[in-house]
């Protein structure tokens, strides 16, 4: 059912989005959009919204508990979805009204700008991600039809990357310098390892953040296939890793500026005010944690107000959550904010700070280190001992580790290497191996 509207009502309010933003000099994307109904559009967001993912089973998780949340009212319908890509590709849900739509189109715009244009995405390579993906899901079926391997070794295999898929660099642009012939194994992919038979042994390696890369090139009792599937989900890693690190930012420039548009558009008023109700609901405060759709779309309205429009779109080119809040935000923004950190005791929780002039750069710390993936441990390799032990260290910052899931992180870790394999990290400020 479509509601109210049509195809050619999409295409002509489309064309108007279009014409305001190109006004205002944003660059993005082409958008292709796809209409779905609300059982498709969960079905894309357990898939990252790639419409050829690679299959695994804790896909098909994620989508049965978003359905059953929605079915028992514990969450709504989702409103939008969008990838990078180019063209991108949005999906627009068959059950959305007529003003939900138009907003969902002036959203897509800001992000598929932000894609383009933000920093943390130029490596990503947008142009080609359908298709690199398409034919990596192709490899993987393969390898689960293979009477020789199967898909129970594969999903193994999968569960294993997936358990460290975030331990990719923060900022793979500024990849540090690296050996020659590991970093012609990143050039060339795999067929270095192939050929040369790199041993990780003889490298006077720096420490490596790249863990499902170091693994793939080095692991000694990894099969072709194998390699190949760890490469796949080291690719996919890199393609999402800008996402999480400005989910702020990008949320916050696609809200700024479908608002922006909205005052442009001149909609009648039975679209106007429902587009202003959704609008609010969408970057209204949570009670109790962040909502990057209000942070960012605060912090973008503050900028424009304290520096001007073009100081926006500086800060949408060249920053990511973390440089982005440390660069904008005030003490006055605390405040606005109503900020605060609090800690869990054993039966309460309780204040630490609040934003006034003694507590609020305490509050922004505590804000910095739960934003722009900085939750994430960090984990690097650091040296091989007595020839087939991988010793891994963890960046401490002062958050301990889960240690019961590092132990099972740490198998799953092996599986990839093939040896030995322990973690040296801090527990209490002591140190402490696993």
């Amino acid at each position: 059912m479509m509601s109210d509207w049509n195809l050619q009502d999409l295409q002509d309010w489309d064309d108007r989005i279009c014409e305001i933003a190109k006004k205002h000099g944003l660059d993005w994307y082409p958008i292709t959009y796809e209409t779905c109904d609300y059982y498709e559009m969960l079905g894309n967001m357990s898939y990252h919204g790639m419409p050829t993912h690679y299959g695994h089973w804790s896909y098909g998780k994620s989508f049965e508990q978003q359905h059953s949340q929605y079915q028992h009212g514990v969450t709504g319908l989702p409103y939008e979805l969008i990838i990078n890509s180019d063209p991108c590709i949005s999906y627009l849900m068959l059950e959305n009204p007529l003003y939900l739509q138009i907003l969902i189109m002036a959203h897509c715009v800001g992000h598929s700008d932000f894609f383009k244009q933000n920093r943390n995405f130029g490596y990503t390579r947008a142009d080609t991600v359908v298709p690199r993906m398409r034919n990596a899901k192709k490899r993987i079926q393969s390898y689960c039809e293979d009477p020789h391997i199967g898909i129970e070794k594969v999903e193994e295999l999968i569960d294993a990357a997936h358990a460290v898929s975030l331990q990719v660099p923060r900022y793979p642009m500024d990849i540090p310098d690296l050996p020659e012939e590991y970093e012609r194994y990143r050039i060339n992919n795999l067929d270095i390892v192939k050929k040369n038979k790199v041993d990780a042994r003889d490298l006077p390696y720096k420490p490596e953040y790249d863990l499902l890369g170091f693994c793939a090139a080095y692991g000694e009792h990894l099969e072709d296939w194998q390699r190949d599937v760890i490469e796949i989900v080291r690719d996919s890693a890199y393609y999402f890793m800008p996402q999480i690190r400005t989910k702020t930012m990008n949320e916050g420039w696609a809200c700024f500026w479908h608002y922006k548009i909205l005052h442009e558009l001149e909609l009648p008023q039975g679209l106007h005010l429902p587009f202003l109700k959704s609008h609010n609901q969408v970057v209204r405060p949570h009670i109790g944690r962040i909502n990057p759709y209000h942070l960012g779309f605060h912090l973008f309205n503050k900028i424009e107000e304290r520096y001007g429009l073009e100081e926006c779109f500086i800060a949408r080119e060249v920053h990511n959550d973390e440089s982005f809040i440390r660069q904008y935000l005030t003490q006055e923004d605390c405040e606005e904010l109503n900020l605060f950190s609090f800690s869990a005791k054993k039966d309460h929780y309780e204040v630490d700070d609040v934003s006034d002039e003694e507590g609020w750069e305490s509050v922004k710390k505590t804000l910095l280190a739960q934003t722009a993936g900085n939750s994430i441990p960090v984990i690097y390799a650091d040296s091989i001992e007595d020839g087939y032990i991988l010793v891994l260290h963890h960046e401490h910052d002062g958050r301990d580790l889960e240690i019961s899931y590092a132990e099972k992180v740490i198998k799953h870790i092996t599986h990839l290497w093939g040896s030995e394999v322990k973690l040296i990290t801090m527990v209490d400020d002591a140190p402490y191996e696993i």
